[in-house]
C-alpha cells in the first residue's frame, strides 16, 4: 500500500501581535473580582504573543480595541460585516502560505486541493481563490472541511492520505487558515472572556505526496468522548460566530486519553513515541495531556512554543507543530499527533519522519 508523506509545510499569520492589547481590553469588560482572577489566569496562560488581522488601538481601554474601530464598545459588528472582512483578508494570507511552499511551476502539478476553515465562509471561497492567485491547473479537485474547529487539519491530513493512497501520483494541498479574532464578543461572563484569550490568527500549507520525505501517515484513530458535547461549542448567530469552551474540557481531554491510550498509540508505550505534535488549545489542555500520558517535562516543548508565539489558531494550529517537526527531527523518528475540539472528540495520528 503507498504511504502518503508531508513533503512540507510553511506558515503565515498577519501582522498585527494583539495579545497584550486585548488583555487590556477584556480587563475593562469585569468586575473587580473576576478582573483578578482574569489577571491570574492570563499571567498562566503560557501565551506572549498572538496575531490578528486587526490593528490593536493605541489605547485599549478605551472606545474600542482596535484602531479602526470595528470593535466599538456598544456596537459590535455583526456578522455580515465579520464576514466581509474575512472575504478581504483571507485569501492574500493563505496565498502566503502557500508561496512558502516554493511550488513554483510545479503548482500546475497539484491534483487536489483541501482547505480547513471554521472562521469565515463565502462563496467562490478560498479553495477557488487559490487556484487564481497561486497558479493552480483549473483541473484541481477541491474540498473544503468546514466548522469541524481545532482538529479539522488532522481531518484534511486523513483525507489526503486517502486520496495518495488511491491515486498514488496524487499532489494534495492541505490549507488551514482561521481568522480567530474575528469573534470577539463583548461579554462580561468569565469564562466566554477567557477562551478569547487563547486564540490567534494564522494560516498553514502543507503538500501530501507519495514521495518519500518529510513525515509519513502511518495511521489516524478518532475518539469521541461520552456525554461531552456540550463543553465545546461554535454557533452561527447575529454578532459573529459565538464560542462557549468550558473549563471542563482539559479533564474531560484526560479522561479520554486515558482510556483509549493503547488504541491511540496502536499498542505501543509513551514512551516510544520520539515527537509529540499535540494541538496548543491552551496551557491547561496541554498540561491534562501531559499528566494523562505520563509525559516527561520536555515532551510538549514544542507545542508550548507555538502556544507561546501564536496562541491557538484553530485548525491552522497542528500543523505548525508539524512544521517544526519536519524541520528538527532525525529520520525514523516515531511521532503522535493530536487535536481536540467540538464533540468532544480527539482525531489523532501517527507519523514517522522520513528525514
Amino acid at each position: 500500500m503507498t504511504t502518503a508523506y508531508i513533503n512540507r509545510i510553511a506558515t503565515a499569520v498577519p501582522e498585527h501581535d494583539v495579545h497584550h492589547a486585548f488583555v487590556r481590553f477584556a480587563r475593562t469588560l469585569l468586575d473587580d473580582r473576576r478582573r483578578k482572577l482574569f489577571d491570574r489566569m492570563a499571567d498562566r496562560s503560557q501565551i506572549a504573543h498572538r496575531w490578528s488581522s486587526l490593528t490593536p488601538a493605541a489605547e485599549p481601554e478605551g472606545a474600542s480595541v482596535d484602531a479602526d474601530g470595528f470593535f466599538t464598545r456598544g456596537r459590535f459588528p455583526t456578522t455580515a460585516d465579520r464576514m466581509r472582512h474575512y472575504e478581504a483578508v483571507a485569501p492574500s494570507l493563505a496565498a502566503r502560505a502557500v508561496d512558502g511552499l516554493g511550488l513554483g511551476a510545479d503548482a500546475r502539478r497539484v491534483t487536489h486541493v483541501i482547505v480547513t476553515t471554521c472562521t469565515g465562509f463565502s462563496a467562490p471561497g478560498l479553495d477557488l481563490e487559490l487556484v487564481e492567485r497561486c497558479g493552480l491547473a483549473p483541473t484541481v479537485e477541491r474540498t473544503v472541511v468546514g466548522f469541524m474547529g481545532c482538529y479539522a487539519a488532522l481531518n484534511a491530513l486523513k483525507l489526503a492520505r486517502h486520496i495518495v493512497r488511491s491515486e498514488p501520483k496524487s499532489r494534495v494541498l492541505v490549507v488551514s487558515l482561521e481568522l480567530c479574532t474575528l469573534h470577539l464578543q463583548e461579554t462580561d461572563d468569565l469564562e466566554q472572556v477567557l477562551s478569547f484569550l487563547v486564540f490567534g490568527d494564522g494560516c498553514a500549507a502543507a503538500l501530501v505526496t507519495a514521495e518519500p520525505q518529510g513525515l509519513a501517515l502511518d495511521r489516524f484513530h478518532a475518539v469521541l468522548v461520552p456525554e461531552t458535547g456540550g463543553l465545546i461549542t461554535w454557533h452561527i448567530r447575529e454578532l459573529g460566530f459565538d464560542m462557549f469552551l468550558s473549563g471542563q474540557v482539559p479533564g474531560a481531554i484526560a479522561h479520554g486519553l486515558k482510556l483509549t491510550q493503547d488504541d491511540i498509540l496502536a499498542g505501543m508505550k509513551p514512551e516510544a513515541i520520539d515527537l509529540w505534535a499535540v494541538h496548543p488549545g491552551g496551557r491547561s489542555v496541554l498540561d491534562s495531556v501531559e499528566t494523562a500520558l505520563a509525559l516527561g517535562p520536555k515532551a510538549l516543548a514544542t507545542s508550548r512554543d507555538i502556544l507561546m508565539r501564536y496562541g491557538n489558531m484553530s485548525s491552522a494550529t497542528i500543523m505548525f507543530v508539524l512544521r517544526e517537526m519536519i524541520a528538527g527531527s532525525k529520520p525514523g523518528s516515531q511521532g503522535c499527533a493530536m487535536a481536540f475540539g467540538p464533540g468532544l472528540t480527539a482525531e489523532t495520528m501517527l507519523f514517522r519522519s522520513a528525514g
